[in-house]
């Protein structure tokens, strides 16, 4: 049993995994924590497997920050580690005038973000999408070149295997229960079986969903810090037969759904998320939904036969926003901001948290 360790990473989804690799490969012994019985089962499975570029959101914010950079530092890690990627681009479509304003929008944005030279978006007519996706109807397009899609599995695999490579434990359905803070360290007490205490020199609460609730259980941690979280399914539905599609087709975001395509390293065509708010974690997929997916993928593939969408998975993203809100950026707090020595909180860490887990690993040891 082990009762004493530098550090506490509380939740093994991606961006846990990455803080735990990151602090084992910087000489600290480890201890990963998780209420699951495996790595990665919440959002960092349930997500569409898209390495962003770095476009939507806004220049300076941590999100766009830690994506751009987090990109280019996990294909640098896939290559290396054999980890199964591609760097397949992606469509940015307009199928209306209104979306061909905000389609410019989206290529200032991405200019702003550091996305030049080679990272840079192309502007496409609709013949220049149709050469590169034949099926595609739209006004225009922009291609990002540098978007792509990765097995998140094996990313997670891989992290764990440094991880552990290093010295680092990990603990499954051990849900952390109580920590207090000291002028030597934490405390912290778990459940599972059987439940034990250990003392800790840094404590990371990367426990994704579940980061709020275990921060109420942080002493002296402030609970009026805790930002409201916002749990939004996303559905997803997979195409029964040959994808017309060889990279994700995202429409421009205006209102309603905002359906995308994306091929995934198997060739199987899914389509979403989707976005509804929820009360409590419910994984399952209302077939009734696929009525609003029609109409959304017909505005840019018209073509989609009936009855083609199968139900296929859901994920739940804890976003700091209400949907009709304006947005919100991650909340990554060290001790410079809630006074607490060693204790490192993350909240509302949603997409594009797949992408840029190296990065806010990184970003977290800075901290």
């Amino acid at each position: 049993m082990i009762e004493q360790v530098h550090t506490i990473v509380v939740g093994a989804g991606v961006v846990g995994l990455a803080i735990a690799r990151a602090e084992a490969m910087a000489g600290r012994e480890v201890l990963i924590l998780e209420t699951a019985t495996h790595f990665g089962t919440g959002t960092s499975s349930r997500n569409s497997e898209v390495l962003h570029a770095g476009i939507f959101n806004p220049p300076g914010s941590l999100k766009t920050r830690l994506c751009v950079s987090g990109r280019r530092a996990l294909y640098r890690y896939c290559a290396e580690r054999g980890i199964q990627h591609r760097r397949c681009g992606k469509l940015l479509v307009a199928t209306n005038e209104e979306e061909l304003r905000l389609l410019g929008e989206y290529a200032t944005r991405a200019e702003a973000n550091g996305l030049s030279g080679e990272e840079a978006l192309v502007r496409l007519s609709p013949d220049g999408a149709r050469e590169l996706e034949p099926e595609l109807r739209c006004l225009a397009a922009l291609l990002s070149p540098v978007t792509g899609i990765v097995d998140s599995h094996q990313l997670m695999l891989s992290l764990l295997g440094d991880a552990e490579a290093h010295g680092a434990v990990i603990a499954y359905r051990c849900p952390v229960t109580a920590a207090l803070a000291s002028h030597i360290g934490f405390r912290v007490t778990t459940g599972g079986s059987p439940p034990m205490e250990v003392h800790c020199a840094r404590l990371i609460n990367a426990a994704g969903l579940g980061a709020p609730d275990l921060a109420r259980h942080i002493a002296p941690y402030d609970p009026l810090r805790i930002p409201k979280q916002h749990l939004v399914k996303g559905s997803y539905f997979t195409l029964s037969g040959r994808s017309p599609f060889s990279r994700p087709i995202y429409p421009t975001q205006h209102g309603g759904f905002w359906i995308h395509a994306t091929v995934d390293l198997a060739g199987q065509l899914k389509f979403g998320p989707d976005a509804e708010e929820v009360d409590a974690l419910d994984y399952s997929v209302d077939p009734a939904r696929a009525v609003g997916f029609y109409a959304a993928i017909r505005k840019y593939w018209p073509d989609l036969p009936d009855g083609s969408l199968q139900p296929g998975y859901a994920g739940i993203r804890p976003k700091l926003h209400a949907l009709a809100e304006s947005f919100k950026d991650f909340v990554i707090e060290g001790p410079q901001r809630h006074g607490i020595a060693g204790l490192v909180q993350l909240f509302g860490i949603e997409s594009p948290g797949l992408t840029a887990c190296l990065a806010i690993a990184d970003y977290v040891q800075r901290l």
